[in-house]
């Protein structure tokens, strides 16, 4: 089975061993719901230097192509701030749908049967 691409989205912190930690349960969560998750700070922060200016250009044009091929956007964590505002109006300007993690969680669930 072709899992959907999911871009993982989320207001991350200062922390880059948390936000690791954090991004991992996420993107387990969204491949456990039965999707290919795609998570920028877990896959770019291992060899990319921000520190470098065109580094942090490419970057945002390797999320940004990883947004654009993706087949929906999961807003993850409880804060918005203007990373996420900018992913979502990316998505929304590609008529990518997006959603929050919960509203894919519930929507994975929905039919189960619950336990007596």
């Amino acid at each position: 089975m072709k899992r959907p691409l999911a871009y993982i989205t989320a207001s991350w912190g200062v922390d880059p061993t948390e936000n690791t930690e954090i991004a991992a349960k996420y993107s387990r969560k969204v491949f456990d719901a039965g999707y290919s998750p795609i998570c920028p700070i877990l896959m770019l922060s291992t060899f990319i230097d921000d520190g470098i200016p065109q580094e942090h250009k490419d970057r945002q044009d390797i999320e940004l192509d990883y947004l654009r091929r993706s087949n929906v956007l999961v807003v993850c964590g409880s804060r918005i701030d203007e990373a996420v505002k900018n992913d979502i109006a990316i998505a929304e300007r590609y008529r990518i749908p997006a959603t929050t993690l919960s509203g894919i969680l519930t929507v994975k669930s929905h039919g189960q049967k619950t336990p007596k």
